[in-house]
């Protein structure tokens, strides 16, 4: 890549981070009137709030990383598609598998914390 092409890329990328910038303040602002307009009634109090997070899910949604984000949303929803799910059978012989493990484990450390307690007090003299 020559010089000039990444300094348009570098240019794009700081153009699209402002508009994520401009996309966040908006949403912001939302808030902000939501408790700025406090005396106001509720139906008021919400339409500002909607109308900034609506207002920054747009600008988001125009700029590079916006179409980028979806993209990838499109692109996830065409890799859940070539998922493959457990059966129903492999699914119970994996938890049956993972409680019998959890139960060894824990009778194990169990014992080992029984059996440094009686060797802690036999070393120090203390109970019965």
């Amino acid at each position: 890549m020559n010089e000039t092409a990444q300094e348009q890329n570098a240019g794009a990328e700081a153009v699209g981070l402002l508009i994520v910038g401009l996309a966040i303040a908006l949403v912001i602002a939302g808030v902000a009137a939501y408790y700025l307009l406090d005396a106001r009634p509720d139906w008021e109090r919400w339409s500002a709030a909607g109308l900034g997070l609506v207002a920054g899910l747009g600008v988001f949604a125009l700029s590079s990383v916006g179409r980028r984000s979806w993209q990838f949303m499109l692109d996830s929803r065409v890799e859940l598609r070539k998922v493959v799910w457990p059966s129903r059978q492999e699914t119970l012989q994996t938890t049956l598998a993972v409680f019998m493990f959890v139960t060894a484990a824990g009778l194990f450390f169990w014992a080992l914390d029984w059996l440094l307690a009686v060797i802690t007090k036999h070393l120090t003299g203390q109970g019965a």
